[in-house]
């Protein structure tokens, strides 16, 4: 089965600058994965979300979303109908006076019917547990409201993927947590999730995880392979999971704890064992 996301030694640079802001990156994404990738600040982890959205065109390589080459002409359009994209501030991405109406720009401009609109919006409202809310104004919501409105503008699409450009930043903790589990809510149902944070949580519940430094690939495998190299990601700029971290500094004290605790329910149960 050919990748839903290809990329073939992409570089991409920002105007005159020397240095590249992605350098050499080969990577690819199955259909139906959920893909965390972290980096510190100038990493190039946006800088490959926004690659792999068409908004940037590589600078050398290649980037090919469902088979569609985004440099290819006038594939801009088709690969962003496969490939979604919510960013870090909602209200850069809100253009409507109402939720329903926000929710409906992207398939106007599509020429979708207006019976299917109806139909699309009302779904993806539900999908995200903005229904209720469908007439009133985004302005007067919250930040994980207006994330979630967000969310369901490009869920009525109906993309194979989307990809969260640090899509919780911006939230307190139970916006965060409502909007992780929106996207794990997708996935579970097919869409194919790139997940940029630098949330260590948040990239703990991923399936895969790519850490990026300096325009490059450092690190890449399931979170319990990359986060129990605690050093080198430290080293990297980066923390570790909070778990992951309890569980070294208690293995420091002697406790027997196996390799790949990741969270408090799987602490619970290692610490539950040693009774």
């Amino acid at each position: 089965m050919v990748p839903i996301i290809q990329v073939e030694n992409a570089r991409y640079r920002y105007g005159e600058e020397k240095k590249m802001a992605v350098d050499g990156v080969t990577l690819s994404v199955e259909k139906g994965e959920f893909v965390a990738v972290l980096g510190h600040n100038g990493s190039g982890k946006s800088t490959l979300a926004k690659l792999i959205n068409a908004l940037f065109l590589p600078t050398e390589g290649r980037v090919l979303v469902a088979g569609l080459d985004t440099a290819g002409k006038d594939n801009a359009w088709a690969v962003r109908r496969h490939c979604g994209m919510v960013f870090q501030n909602p209200d850069n991405q809100l253009v409507a006076t109402v939720v329903e109406e926000d929710g409906a720009f992207g398939l106007e401009n599509i020429g979708v019917p207006s019976d299917e609109i109806r139909r699309r919006v009302d779904e993806a409202l539900d999908m995200v547990g903005m229904l209720s809310y469908a007439r009133h104004a985004p302005h007067m919501l919250s930040g994980g409201q207006k994330q979630r409105v967000a969310i369901a503008g490009v869920l009525a699409m109906r993309p194979d993927v989307i990809v969260f450009d640090e899509a919780t930043a911006m939230l307190d903790p139970s916006g965060r947590r409502d909007v992780m589990a929106i996207a794990q809510k997708l996935n579970r149902e097919g869409i194919t999730v790139v997940w940029i944070t630098h949330f260590m949580r948040e990239a703990s519940l991923a399936g895969r995880v790519i850490v990026m430094d300096k325009g490059e690939i450092a690190l890449e495998g399931s979170p319990v392979a990359v986060f129990e190299q605690v050093d080198r990601v430290r080293a990297l700029g980066l923390d570790v999971p909070e778990m992951v971290d309890l569980a070294g500094r208690l293995r420091e004290k002697g406790v027997p704890l196996p390799a790949g605790v990741m969270t408090v329910d799987e602490m619970v149960v290692e610490l539950c064992r040693l009774k």
